[in-house]
């Protein structure tokens, strides 16, 4: 799996958003981090749970100039009926039907042959900055997802449990 300080892998694939099928490429993201976050299928159990948490905290992330991209192997009029089931998202769901893009950031499960429940952040240079992944059985914490861009956007140390408020490491520290 690739890791901060990792480039993350360029991307032009179809998407659901906005209840159509177009495209979306890593190049054509104009905000200053991206959450790129992977999940096994549309019409599942868990994968609703936190593609829907991503919904709703999509304002606060776009507070933090940070841009959400779901990512699964579902084609794209799946993610468009999906996500019109879902109510509508606020953000694009990529296809990456061949799993290659999972694949080339370390997160494609070969057995189950889906991507793995992984998320990745990247910083304006779009080097990663932040890489977690978890069993396939157990759902992502969105509130952590998006606790960590405030932390990174500091650009600060920030202790474990950090939030907005909270005092930090001086600038002249590394960790």
């Amino acid at each position: 799996m690739l890791k901060p300080g990792d480039d993350a892998p360029p991307f032009d694939l179809p998407c659901a958003f906005d209840d159509h099928i177009s495209h979306v490429s890593l190049d054509g993201i104009r905000s200053e981090m991206v959450v790129l976050f992977f999940y096994p299928r549309d019409f599942s159990f868990i994968c609703p749970t936190e593609v829907i948490g991503f919904h709703k905290l999509q304002p606060a992330f776009k507070q933090e100039h940070t841009s959400i991209v779901g990512v699964s192997v579902d084609d794209p009029e799946t993610h468009r009926r999906w996500a019109r089931e879902l109510g509508g998202l606020s953000y694009p769901l990529l296809a990456d039907s061949d799993g290659r893009l999972a694949r080339s950031f370390g997160a494609f499960d070969e057995t189950e042959k889906v991507a793995m429940r992984a998320a990745f952040i990247f910083d304006n240079r779009r080097k990663i900055v932040y890489a977690v992944a978890s069993s396939i059985n157990v759902g992502r914490s969105v509130a952590e997802t998006l606790r960590v861009v405030r932390a990174l956007r500091t650009g600060r140390p920030c202790p474990a449990d950090w939030q907005p408020g909270d005092q930090i490491g001086p600038a002249d520290l590394k960790y």
